[in-house]
C-alpha cells in the first residue's frame, strides 16, 4: 500500500512567513517517512465551511507550491489536485505544467 499527503491548511501559528520552512519540513519529513505522493489544492482562498478555516486564512498557487516542494524533494510523486478549468488559460497551463515538469 502506498500513502498520500494531501496540504489543505497553511494558517500556522508562526504566521504566514513559516509557511515555506514548513512547507520544507513537511515535504523532507514526508519523504523520510516513505510516503509516496504529497499533494496540495489549487484554490484562489481557502475552503470555508468545512473546518479547514475560514476565507481569510492563506492559501498558496498550487504549481507554485509544487515547483517549491519539488526544489526540497527527490522521490516524492508531487500532485495538485484538481485544477480549475477557468483559472489559467490553457496555454499557460500547458507552460507551467511543462516547466515544472522539467
Amino acid at each position: 500500500m502506498k500513502l498520500g499527503v494531501h496540504l489543505v491548511n497553511f494558517d500556522f501559528p508562526e504566521g504566514r512567513a513559516a509557511i515555506g520552512p514548513t512547507l520544507a519540513r513537511v515535504g523532507t519529513a514526508a519523504e523520510a517517512a516513505g510516503v509516496a505522493n504529497l499533494s496540495a489544492m489549487d484554490h484562489y482562498f481557502q475552503l470555508t465551511g468545512m473546518g479547514i478555516g475560514d476565507g481569510n486564512a492563506p492559501m498558496i498557487e498550487g504549481y507554485t507550491t509544487l515547483g517549491f516542494l519539488a526544489a526540497h524533494t527527490t522521490t516524492l510523486e508531487l500532485q495538485l489536485l484538481v485544477t480549475g478549468v477557468t483559472y489559467r488559460h490553457p496555454g499557460l497551463l500547458a507552460k507551467i505544467v511543462s516547466t515544472l515538469d522539467v
